[in-house]
């Protein structure tokens, strides 16, 4: 079947005939969840989506079910939806359980059911095996990814940031959209936040301009701190300072770096309390942030205990307001100390 891109989803379903099956293929999760909400919002009524749309993944071993529930005539609806999670995860089972979850799919789509939507998830397959030879022949591909060029990324999150924009009722000056983009490296989830944050900032101006963005958007350069993280987990103090000067020397601001050591202490709290997750994809939806830098928190969350992130929000706090009470000429200083603390053993940072 052909290959789209998420923008089209909506447009070449109304115009063809009914898909009995689509794989949303990509690791955007910004957008699988557009083309999911776009999916039930167009197929199935409000009031019988409890019945009328299921969800199965693949890592829990549910194919089996999904299919099944695939063949079963929805309730207070005319069609369902049938998502089926994590189809990867097929690719790692031991070969008899693998060939019998892709037999099982391969049936299936050689009967699909006429009132059934099968929307298979997968954040990337392995081109050469048969599971993905399968849905390429027989489901509409769905890329919900920006591609692998640079340019290309940042060319279709600027279209992408607009949209946004427009929704939150907002609109960006010239250049303002470019300038979001690159600093967050065209990942579009934090694109979405940043682009509420940036829109409740300007209220009732209505115009996100090129300054709004410098003043509060933490660059993606900053926002590499979990390269650190794993620095103060394993309390590599030495390490973690050459990395503050690096990032200084590249022209980071000092309130900047702390804002985003701050928001990433925030995090690895949240996921800290995440639980049973062995995949990126798994960690980005637990925690809302892209799968490389989630499954980065978890990891160093599970070597950091609860008071030390609790001491090490304190120490945060204090150097928070060491910067906004005048210190902010003396900012290597301030974030140097806090590095100390932050990598300083347990005993130390508690009693602080």
């Amino acid at each position: 079947m052909a290959q789209i891109s998420a923008g089209e989803l909506l447009a070449r379903l109304e115009k063809g005939k009914p898909v009995p099956a689509i794989l949303l293929l990509g690791e955007e999760t910004y957008l699988r969840d557009t083309c999911r909400a776009q999916l039930i919002d167009r197929f199935v009524p409000e009031a019988a989506r409890a019945w009328a749309v299921s969800r199965f993944s693949a890592d829990r071993g549910e194919v089996d079910a999904a299919v099944s529930q695939a063949q079963t005539l929805p309730m207070l609806s005319p069609q369902q939806l049938v998502f089926l999670e994590e189809a990867e995860a097929i690719e790692s089972l031991g070969d008899k359980k693998r060939e019998a979850a892709v037999d099982a799919l391969e049936d299936y789509l050689e009967n699909p059911a006429s009132f059934t939507m099968l929307i298979i998830e997968a954040a990337n397959l392995d081109q050469r095996m048969r599971l993905a030879k399968l849905l390429v022949e027989k489901a509409l591909v769905v890329q919900v990814g920006l591609g692998e060029r640079q340019g290309d990324r940042l060319s279709s999150a600027v279209a992408l940031a607009r949209v946004m924009a427009k929704e939150e009722g907002v609109e960006f000056e010239k250049g303002a959209a470019e300038d979001l983009a690159e600093a967050v490296s065209a990942d579009l989830q934090r694109l979405k936040t940043e682009i509420t944050k940036l829109s409740t900032y300007v209220g009732a101006r209505k115009l996100i301009t090129c300054h709004d963005v410098a003043a509060l958007v933490i660059s993606e350069k900053t926002a590499t701190v979990w390269e650190l993280a794993e620095m103060l987990a394993s309390r590599q103090q030495k390490q973690a300072i050459e990395f503050l000067d690096r990032i200084l020397r590249e022209g980071e601001q000092p309130i900047q770096i702390l804002g985003a050591l701050t928001w990433m202490y925030r995090k690895l709290m949240e996921a800290s309390e995440v639980h049973g997750v062995s995949q990126p994809w798994q960690a980005s939806k637990a925690l809302a942030m892209a799968p490389d830098k989630a499954m980065a928190a978890i990891q160093s969350a599970r070597k950091i205990s609860k008071p030390r992130l609790l001491a090490g929000l304190k120490s945060l706090q204090r150097a928070d307001d060491l910067l906004k009470g005048g210190g902010s000429s003396q900012g290597r200083t301030v974030l140097e100390f806090l590095l100390a603390e932050l990598t300083a053993a347990d005993t130390r940072a508690a009693s602080r």
